[in-house]
């Protein structure tokens, strides 16, 4: 027996989610953060990407948000999905990201940036350039290039895909070893600057090996897995996190293509983490919020208007839409109208985490959007993109 769908004011009654951008958890819908100081103590403007998919852009972002430094946030557009705006390429001729005005002054490259902001507000435990630190950045220059290696490579045969396999798995033993080096789960004693340089990447190489190679960079490495499961008991990461869905479809126009090896374990998990379930993957371990569909349910309702009118299949949408979200927050199941299918999964797979919400509300909405889209039929959406992301201009959402 299914149920009809609720209206938006109905639905909207169900969730009484909110955060407080400017001085509650991190979070990416921020445009200003005081930490419990005054405006007058923003010495800080961050220049990031609208989409939170800038690993460098990271990198800057979780350690003020660990420092607790006030800053106001300026979101720029990435080539890759839309646009650059002209305003920012008066400030920055080259458009590149991140940016920071600090006291008015502009500095780019994030390691530069990340000197400069030492320099006025103090380390974060060990420094950039602290003899400790220096090894550790060496080390993740090298994984990162042999992550690049393995990843960006044309696939040519077996024995290519496995060598270059082979070089990335010899560069993660050293980092192994540095991890296990060490009393705590980090880099170093406790966690700081070391952690905060390895995490961009560390993250995309977890889900775009997973998802490309069949390789589980989280479930093979335990130190590494420590140091995930350490890292997600900081509410500043868990606020810049994303997941697998949303790093694997926005890396190849950044990195210039992601190459499949087509082995069993590849296709397994590709269809995993296009399809689901969600629920399980390698991409997150902490419990789930018990609030975690109220989130997603308030996230929807705040942009509806754009979301339905970004939908190649919008005449339909609206009711498709009410009846995913129903499911969602009751789960009753509701049927949505024939031939609905394409529009709720053209929406499932562009959420993106951690720029429209959380890890699991995001696995919480995908879910219910794939299992309302299974009573309309078993059509999937056109593949995403892979040499730009345009379909996510932002344009229509700020």
């Amino acid at each position: 027996m299914t149920i009809a769908a609720l209206s938006w004011a109905e639905l909207a009654s169900l969730t009484n989610f909110q955060i407080d951008t400017v001085n509650g958890v991190t979070n990416a819908q921020s445009r200003l953060r005081l930490f419990g100081h005054s405006e007058a103590d923003v010495r800080v403007i961050f220049y990031r990407d609208n989409h939170a998919w800038c690993p460098y852009c990271q990198k800057i972002w979780l350690w003020l948000e660990e420092k607790q430094i006030p800053y106001r946030i300026e979101k720029v557009t990435m080539f890759c999905y839309g646009e650059k705006e002209a305003w920012y390429k008066k400030i920055v001729p080259s458009g590149m990201l991140p940016a920071i005005a600090l006291d008015g002054k502009i500095i780019t490259e994030s390691d530069d940036i990340l000197i400069a902001l030492e320099k006025v507000f103090g380390a974060l435990n060990h420094g950039m350039t602290d003899a400790k630190v220096l090894p550790i950045r060496r080390l993740e220059r090298t994984l990162f290039r042999a992550w690049c290696e393995w990843l960006c490579r044309p696939f040519i045969s077996a024995q290519h895909d496995l060598h270059y396999r082979q070089k990335f798995v010899e560069v993660m033993q050293k980092v192994e070893a540095a991890l296990g080096s060490t009393p705590s789960p980090y880099f170093l004693e406790d966690f700081g600057t070391a952690d905060v340089i390895f995490t961009p990447y560390v993250e995309r190489m977890n889900a775009s090996l997973y998802y490309y190679k069949g390789y589980s960079m989280r479930e093979e490495n335990p130190h590494m897995s420590a140091w995930f499961d350490a890292m997600e008991t900081r509410l500043t990461y868990r606020g810049t996190q994303s997941d697998f869905h949303t790093h694997v479809h926005d890396l190849p126009p950044q990195m210039g293509g992601c190459y499949e090896n087509g082995e069993p374990q590849m296709l397994i998990n590709k269809d995993r983490v296009d399809h689901g379930s969600w629920f399980g993957l390698p991409d997150v371990s902490y419990p789930e919020p018990a609030n975690s569909r109220e989130e997603a349910l308030q996230r929807v309702i705040k942009h509806r208007a754009n979301i339905i009118k970004a939908n190649p299949e919008k005449q339909i949408f609206d009711e498709a839409l009410r009846c995913a979200l129903t499911f969602l927050i009751t789960n009753e199941v509701c049927s949505p109208p024939p031939e609905s299918d394409l529009a709720l999964r053209y929406l499932r797979d562009r959420i993106n985490v951690p720029r429209d919400m959380s890890i699991y509300a995001a696995k919480r909405l995908r879910d219910a959007l794939e299992k309302t889209a299974s009573l309309a039929g078993d059509r999937q959406s056109p593949a995403l993109p892979t040499r730009h992301r345009r379909d996510q201009d932002p344009v229509a959402f700020r």
